[in-house]
């Protein structure tokens, strides 16, 4: 994927840990840090030991958890994004978070879950700062569909991400943390700032306006084989 690989081809770094520099003070008199001293490479280093490490202030920790987790989380900020460039903004300002409250993370969980939630309200907060909330042309789609489960082996990443990714945002919104995330519709009602009932009708549409999309890309496949 592009945006992965200008992401950790060492922009992305660089962007973040640029973000996270401290502004220059005067120097004072203070005792000196004693630098960490990993007893294996970083690359190695278990989750502990990495969480450890970055606490302690080491920035080849810090730039090794951002390694080891921002291809996974860009996948998911990508899911949420109608843009790369949008997607990466999302990565970026996660990390931030990341870096600033890690702290406050209690281990009882493991941390790419952690980290994941981070970035999902990264998403959510892009989402609520958009201003234009425009749906989708949806008068092409049927109303509703038999409730069945989707097939979607058949289909390649790319195709079911730019499906979900044209999705209008409240329903892109609303399929993901239902449908992928696993969030019940209360809880998403909680986060968007809507009704469990909104939720529920906003991913039923969803649904109807993925299984068209979906019956199409059949339809242009098979097309293709026959030809």
């Amino acid at each position: 994927m592009s945006a992965l690989a200008a992401s950790l081809s060492g922009g992305g770094v660089s962007k973040l840990f640029g973000a996270l520099a401290p502004t220059a003070e005067p120097q004072v008199n203070q005792p000196t840090a004693m630098p960490v001293k990993p007893l294996q490479p970083s690359a190695k280093w278990t989750e502990a030991e990495l969480i450890d490490a970055c606490l302690a202030g080491s920035r080849v920790a810090q730039k090794e958890l951002y390694v080891r987790y921002a291809s996974r989380m860009l996948a998911v900020c990508m899911r949420y994004a109608t843009t790369t460039f949008e997607a990466e903004d999302v990565l970026q300002e996660g990390f931030v978070t990341v870096y600033n409250n890690l702290r406050l993370f209690r281990r009882e969980c493991p941390l790419e879950f952690w980290i994941r939630r981070i970035m999902i309200n990264a998403a959510l907060r892009q989402h609520r700062r958009s201003a234009a909330m425009l749906a989708v042309t949806e008068n092409e789609y049927p109303e509703t569909i038999a409730d069945e489960e989707f097939i979607l082996s058949n289909y390649s990443f790319e195709e079911l991400l730019k499906m979900i990714q044209d999705l209008a945002p409240r329903y892109r919104m609303v399929f993901n943390l239902f449908a992928i995330e696993g969030y019940g519709h209360k809880e998403i009602g909680d986060m968007l700032g809507i009704s469990e009932g909104t939720s529920k009708s906003q991913y039923a549409r969803a649904r109807v306006i993925l299984k068209t999309k979906l019956e199409r890309l059949d339809y242009r496949h098979n097309d293709s084989v026959y030809r």
